[in-house]
């Protein structure tokens, strides 16, 4: 390829950040290590360096932002909705250069790849655009962002050789996206078996490509396909409850007859994950049942909820904004103009929006540019026939197989009238992997929080935003007023509506709430909330605070039972509203316009869930106050805190048992549920239908009929190719110790290290004392809640580097699936027992006390070790920095693999002569 321009990169130096200093290469190639201080004088003296990921380097030298020139940026332009990793050596990777081997050569790359990244653009004008947009509109977009100020705007308006545009005329994509149609509803699927012998069949099929036979895979999906027989009672489901260690082959297993079954009966599975990592694997294995991209994106469909996806109308408006908010909005406006053109499906969070692009230029122009406040115009959307959500939703009515998380699938199910999932559908058919995660997403989905944030969300969703300015956030009058115009009665009603929710909280209540200054029945309320959870837990000041709700303190009843007045106005006014429109659309449905009476319809659902239960939920927390909390229940009042600050207070109620409503409004309407994981039951527990996989957690308990139950073991051969070793000479509370125990069994692997932590704050503290000393030693150090990268992209990092150790807390295990010498130890600080508060406390009174704690611990501890072994030849060990660990727990480790309690000097020696073995 001939270039017709070769864009000159300007002579700037290039900055990267180590444990050990700043590494600094000059225009002329002169190498210097600089103290963070002396680095950050430089920075900030109108140098504009050459950098990968300038926030996180802003952020590493304590600096708040600085002129770069960040080859990230480019690469969105360039390359929009492609993958990079956030570092020198994964952009090389994804350029095809070098891999550099040192932070001298990743200085040195920085400037290569962004000449590459200039080629590039200029050969894509001379092509005349891309797959994505014309050259005009690429060379619009370039000289939007140049006028905005962006450091990359010279060089390349040089390589695209065009000249200068107006902003916002060029930021104007979603022209060019296509538009839906609407089809009509299929027909109600079929009720025709999948036998074991097609599963068997299919799964031959997938795994043509020479891909390993494994018998018990074999066996897996025969035993998957039972899921799919014909109901023959209503409300008894057929479900199948299968426990399939690593290695088994599972997401091929159930794919198998999900798709026999979505082609004989022309229905649609959900299958349902819980990590962002396993919804990328299943894509990624649904090539295989779909080779053609073009056939795969009608028959798999991708679902989350609205809050996951670019709204263009907000888009569209930010755009706007440009004149008013300062032309330095069009650079990140730019490259998400640019990201909208290629994205597959406009998912914002975990779909093909880089996660360091929102780290890069900020939430505000990125991820707050989806619908998550509930503000959906419809039908009376510009953008209606091109909106992605919509689409998305008509496409997935249609398809063979719906990939979602386990929070949409519940709250599909539980809420199909909700104005967000109102598909006029319902699934039948389910297949829940990582099934272990069912029973905290019920605990989210089917909590009820009166709080402070919920209630002035709940007020701004009503009445709009009252702090000035332009927003959307433009309340029940700004979406209703042209449909209602003509009824006074329902302006009426809509006023009652507006006038009743000035009662709940609204903006910046937390200082009002905090100094005791209320203003209204919902903050007075909180007021009193805040004032007990602080006498009561004051103990705990840097962590959310929590107490009882009885005895209550002084005042508190008064307080609620004028919040319950309250919100009995605000109900018996929503309620009538409701019904205007009700009447409304049965007085004129036949002169109504069809996106007028689409507009009613979901203002009325929206009202019922968003509005008319919440509220009373609400109403029904005040009244137990004075009361007895229903047995199904545990309430309490708590302040939860983030770094130390207050971040919401209020009345919080939960189901003990969450997976009981699960279960009435997921698995009973059912005709077939499959659950999977590696770790569903625990077998030093009990073996009966409470404790079991097929009971407490996965809520078939609550079921007339048994699920059947089966258990696959993992083909490996853990006792040779772990080892498990708990150190005896770590005193819990001897930070230090803790963190030299780390920095040797670290250095003693040669990375490949994962630690998790039961505490954020401890973790922060223990990078801090060792990240020096591994850079020494070749060993990168990642952390989560220090380095910016979201927890997806921590581990992709991780992944990619060999000999990388990364940080993280307990709650990270799941998403780690890393194969190879990538990850081939553990450490854990302490044993995860759970939190003891008011919650636990109830579920462990409830579900068997001491034994109900252990098996909970004994599951956090399989799912952490099982991340160690995902092929044959991977060797790994297990280490517990906690002496104390009880003998009871070390069932959670498979037969034949023993614990060793050791010293940390024997455990380093273990560790290296272990992993220094090859693997047979």
């Amino acid at each position: 390829m001939v270039d017709t321009r070769s864009p000159k990169l300007p002579p700037h130096p290039a900055v990267i950040w180590t444990a050990r200093g700043v590494v600094w290469l000059s225009p002329d190639g002169e190498i210097e290590t600089l103290s963070t201080q002396r680095a950050g004088k430089r920075l900030t003296a109108n140098v504009c360096p050459y950098v990968c990921h300038g926030r996180q380097l802003a952020r590493k030298l304590d600096l708040r932002s600085f002129p770069a020139l960040d080859v990230l940026e480019l690469f969105a332009l360039v390359r929009p909705a492609r993958f990079c990793l956030p570092t020198p050596r994964g952009i090389a990777a994804a350029l095809e250069q070098p891999i550099p081997g040192n932070a001298e050569d990743e200085a040195a790359v920085l400037p290569a790849v962004a000449e590459q990244l200039l080629r590039d653009l200029a050969a894509t004008i001379d092509r005349g655009g891309d797959a994505f947009n014309g050259a005009d509109q690429i060379a619009g977009i370039v000289a939007a962002m140049h006028r905005g100020g962006w450091p990359w705007g010279a060089a390349t308006l040089a390589a695209v050789g065009r000249p200068d545009r107006t902003p916002a005329s060029n930021l104007k994509v979603w022209r060019q996206l296509p538009e839906w149609e609407e089809s009509p509803p299929g027909p109600p699927p079929g009720h025709l078996p999948v036998e074991p012998t097609e599963a068997r069949m299919r799964l031959a099929q997938l795994l043509t490509d020479g891909a390993e036979k494994r018998d018990q895979q074999a066996a897996y999906a025969s035993s998957a396909s039972h899921a799919f027989a014909p109901r023959e009672h209503a409300r008894r489901p057929h479900v199948v409850i299968a426990e399939a260690g690593t290695g088994i082959g599972k997401t091929l297993g159930y794919v198998a007859p999900a798709s026999v079954w979505a082609e004989k009966n022309r229905g649609t599975v959900w299958i349902s994950t819980y990590t962002r990592n396993l919804q990328r694997q299943l894509d990624r294995e649904l090539d295989r049942l779909h080779p053609d991209p073009t056939e795969k994106a009608v028959r798999v469909v991708t679902r989350k909820g609205r809050e996951n996806y670019l709204c263009l109308l907000n888009f569209e408006e930010a755009v706007g904004r440009i004149a008013t908010a300062g032309t330095g909005t069009a650079i990140p406006l730019g490259l998400m103009a640019r990201w909208i053109s290629a994205s597959r499906d406009g998912d914002m969070k975990g779909g093909d929006l880089p996660g360091w692009l929102v780290e890069l230029v900020g939430p505000d122009l990125t991820l707050n540019l989806s619908d998550s406040r509930g503000e959906c115009l419809y039908s009376a959307c510009g953008h209606y026939q091109k909106c992605f959500i919509e689409h998305t939703r008509r496409r997935a009515r249609h398809a063979d197989i719906v990939v979602a998380n386990h929070a949409l699938a519940l709250t599909h199910a539980a809420f199909v009238n909700d104005e967000n999932v109102g598909d006029g559908s319902r699934p039948t058919r389910y297949v829940f992997d990582e099934a272990h995660h069912l029973f905290e997403t019920a605990d989210s989905i089917f909590a009820q929080r009166l709080s402070g944030r919920e209630t002035a969300e709940l007020r701004r969703w009503l009445i709009g935003s009252e702090a000035g300015g332009r927003t959307r956030s433009r309340g029940l009058k700004g979406r209703l007023e042209d449909l209602i115009s003509g009824d006074e009665d329902a302006v009426r009603a809509l006023g009652d509506v507006l006038q009743t929710a000035q009662a709940l909280t609204s903006g910046s209540w937390h200082a009002r709430v905090a100094s005791g200054n209320a203003q209204g029945p919902g903050e007075a309320f909180l007021a009193l909330v805040h004032q007990q959870v602080c006498a009561r837990d004051a103990d705990n000041a840097h962590y959310s605070l929590e107490t009882n709700t009885r005895p209550l303190s002084d005042g508190l009843m008064a307080a609620a039972r004028t919040l319950e007045h309250a919100l009995d106005r605000l109900l018996a006014a929503l309620n009538s509203l409701r019904q205007h429109l009700a009447d409304l659309l049965d007085r004129e449905i036949e002169t109504l316009e069809t996106a007028d009476r689409i507009r009613i319809e979901m203002a009325m659902r929206a009202l019922a869930r968003r509005g008319v239960e919440q509220v009373t939920a609400w109403r029904d927390m005040l009244r137990s106050l004075d009361g007895e909390t229903p047995d199904a229940f545990v309430d309490w009042f708590g302040v939860e805190r983030r770094e130390g600050r207050d971040h919401d207070v209020g009345l919080y109620r939960h189901f003990v048992d969450p997976t009981e409503p699960f279960a009435e409004a997921v698995l009973e309407p059912a005709h077939g549920v499959l659950m999977t994981s590696a770790t569903l039951s625990d077998a030093a527990s009990t073996r009966d239908r409470n404790a079991s996989a097929g009971g407490r957690r996965t809520g078939t308990v609550h079921l007339d009929i048994a699920p059947v139950e089966q258990t696959f073991p993992s083909p490996f051969d853990y006792a040779t190719q772990t080892r498990v070793l708990i150190v005896k000479d770590i005193h819990k509370g001897n930070e230090d110790g803790i963190a030299a125990a780390y920095r040797s069994l670290f250095q003693a692997a040669g990375g490949g290290g994962l630690g998790l932590f039961t505490a954020i704050a401890r973790l922060k503290r223990v990078y801090g004392k060792i990240v020096a000393d591994l850079d020494r030693c070749g060993i990168p150090l990642f952390a989560q809640h220090v380095d910016l990268s979201d927890s997806g992209t921590l581990v992709d990092i991780f992944r990619a580097e060999e000999n990388a150790c990364l940080l993280g807390t307990d709650a990270m295990r799941d998403g780690v699936d890393v194969p190879g010498r990538s990850l081939r130890l553990i450490v854990f600080d302490k044993v995860p027992w759970s939190r003891p508060d008011i919650l636990h406390r109830a579920r462990r009174d409830r579900f068997g006390g001491i034994a109900y704690e252990e098996m909970l611990t004994r599951l956090r501890l399989k799912q952490a070790y099982g991340r160690l072994i995902r092929r044959a030849d991977d060797r790994g060990v297990f280490v517990m920095l906690d002496g104390s660990t009880p003998s009871r727990l070390l069932d959670a480790f498979p037969d034949g693999v023993k614990a060793e309690r050791t010293g940390i000097a024997a455990a380093t020696g273990i560790v290296r002569d272990f992993l220094a073995v090859p693997a047979p």
